[in-house]
């Protein structure tokens, strides 16, 4: 059975005793772990450190070996533009998504969605879909936490998107979003990506809440540079259809 792993949301640096922030120090006693116990702490800064629990009076510490550098990331980014949808769908697609390999999770305030958040509820939301991220990648084995943004409306979502200059790692961002309408697929799109071991590139899916995107916002997907796309011949629920579209992508692309 694997060690357990657990997120830190502190930096945390390998050869020393670390003493767990008390919520941590809570998780691990509902757990039953006891001293000597082995686990794996990560602060979401890439790699992780293996150690072994101690008791500091009342307190549980970890004594930590060395850093080891790994990393479960896929070869190129995925960011996923996810409108945002009614009761607690939201939820499932945050964790999905980590196990997946998205990158940057960004929920959109579309003009048919459903739920509308705003002020403490937004903000109480956006700390719950965070510790599910954390609780995702505590279990899947990444070492990098996913990125959500607090949610917006599509056309602050690309703007702020086309403002920001690209890393300088990336090499070309491709953007999509579906309609069955389209007469290009998703492999014929994603073929134009080069695949060679030093690439890096962003794949960018725009997925509509329950009622899609409207017509506004479909025209705006495109005058910023998004291209429509068929996706088979069923219609998704949209909590199916970025996590779809998001496992199609890393298997065609190889990532």
């Amino acid at each position: 059975m694997a060690d357990p792993r657990f997120f830190c949301p502190v930096p945390i640096g390998s050869a020393q005793t670390f003493l767990l922030p008390p919520a941590l120090a809570h998780h691990v006693k509902v757990l039953r772990l006891t001293a000597g116990d082995a686990v794996i702490l990560f602060d979401g800064r890439g790699g992780e450190i293996p150690g072994t629990l101690v008791l500091e009076g009342k307190d549980i510490g970890v004594m930590l070996g060395e850093h080891q550098p790994r990393e479960l990331e896929l070869a190129g980014e995925i960011c996923l533009y996810q409108g945002l949808p009614s009761g607690d769908k939201m939820d499932w697609v945050v964790e999905k998504s980590v196990e997946l390999g998205v990158n940057r999770l960004i929920p959109i305030t579309a003009q048919r969605s459903v739920l509308q958040l705003s002020g403490p509820r937004l903000t109480k939301r956006l700390e719950h879909w965070q510790r599910i991220a954390q609780a995702a990648s505590e279990q899947c084995g990444r070492n990098r936490l996913m990125q959500i943004e607090a949610p917006c409306s599509l056309a602050q979502a690309l703007c702020v998107a086309n403002a920001q200059p690209s890393k300088p790692s990336l090499q070309a961002i491709t953007r999509l979003f579906c309609d069955p309408q389209a007469s290009e697929d998703l492999r014929l799109a994603l073929s134009q990506i080069e695949a060679t071991p030093d690439s890096q590139h962003r794949v960018e899916l725009l997925i509509g809440p329950e009622g899609g995107w409207s017509e506004a916002e479909y025209r705006l997907a495109l005058k910023s540079g998004a291209k429509a796309i068929s996706f088979g011949q069923r219609v998704l629920r949209t909590e199916t259809a970025g996590l779809a579209l998001v496992s199609a992508t890393t298997a065609l692309l190889g990532w």
